[in-house]
């Protein structure tokens, strides 16, 4: 896993540093470059797949603590939830910044 999550963090690096680089180029040259709205769209599903990552680790994680202990139910749920919220907020967050930015 932890491989996994080295490799996808290293390809999140490479793209955002290709976008920031390709943003100060001229007009004329970026025509056939990495465009504004390309970038942005990297970046919105680079969000989401980290996000759904996160969601399924988490609710996994949930299901097999109330499978161990079946009377701390209530609290691993309102836990798990609040922590979905805030991840969540994560990728809202990626596209409030998309918005702003383009």
């Amino acid at each position: 896993m932890k491989k996994f999550t080295v490799l996808v963090m290293s390809l999140a690096i490479a793209l955002t540093a290709t976008a920031a680089f390709a943003e100060g180029a001229a007009p004329a040259a970026a025509a056939g470059g990495l465009t504004a709205a390309t970038a942005a769209l990297f970046a919105i599903a680079i969000a989401a797949f980290g996000g759904s990552i996160g969601m399924g680790l988490s609710i996994s994680k949930a299901v097999e603590g109330i499978a161990r202990n079946p009377e701390a139910s209530g609290k691993i749920m309102t836990t798990m939830i609040i922590g979905l919220a805030l991840i969540e907020s994560l990728a809202i967050y990626t596209l409030v910044i998309i918005f702003i930015k383009a």
